[in-house]
């Protein structure tokens, strides 16, 4: 199955904003119950039989964030546009992403990164990008796709919140 990224939209069912139950629902539906992880939690997050993980955000009854993490076997693919996010190696998906988007490398870690004009983070638990080998290093483990403010310091959540009367 594939799951194309829309930022800052959401990814299939999942759509940002929308309520926690209609989250958990979409969530749910993600589900193959014919092959069920016990490391499933309903409302949290769901692993697919590929080894897929689908995790929600939900914050004052609304869904934040939604992230997905590197399946094991090639049967679920996570895409943006035409990018396979977790086959390809992490540095090719950065310099294709950055043809059309700003990606920052994470000042605090430097092999995750940002695209903050697509709310989009991701993350590996260190750079191995000469050595295939180290898949863990060398792809990223997982992808995150927020709502616009869900990286906001709290100064910026304030002139956010100034500015939109949220």
């Amino acid at each position: 199955m594939d799951f194309e990224l829309v930022p800052p939209r959401g990814v299939g069912p999942l759509q940002i904003g929308m309520s926690r139950e209609a989250a958990d629902a979409a969530l749910d539906s993600l589900r193959d119950h014919s092959a069920l992880s016990e490391s499933d939690r309903p409302g949290q997050h769901i692993f697919r039989p590929s080894g897929l993980m689908v995790s929600v955000d939900c914050m004052r009854g609304a869904l934040q964030a939604i992230e997905l993490g590197r399946p094991s076997t090639p049967t679920d693919r996570v895409m943006l546009r035409d990018l396979d996010l977790f086959t390809l190696p992490a540095r090719e998906v950065i310099g294709r992403m950055r043809e059309y988007a700003v990606v920052d490398p994470d000042p605090d870690d430097p092999a995750s990164f940002s695209a903050p004009d697509l709310l989009l983070g991701f993350w590996r638990p260190f750079a191995a990008d000469d050595e295939p080998e180290e898949e863990q290093g060398y792809y990223f483990s997982s992808v995150l796709l927020a709502k616009p403010g869900y990286y906001d310091t709290p100064a910026e959540a304030a002139e956010r919140s100034r500015r939109t009367g949220d």
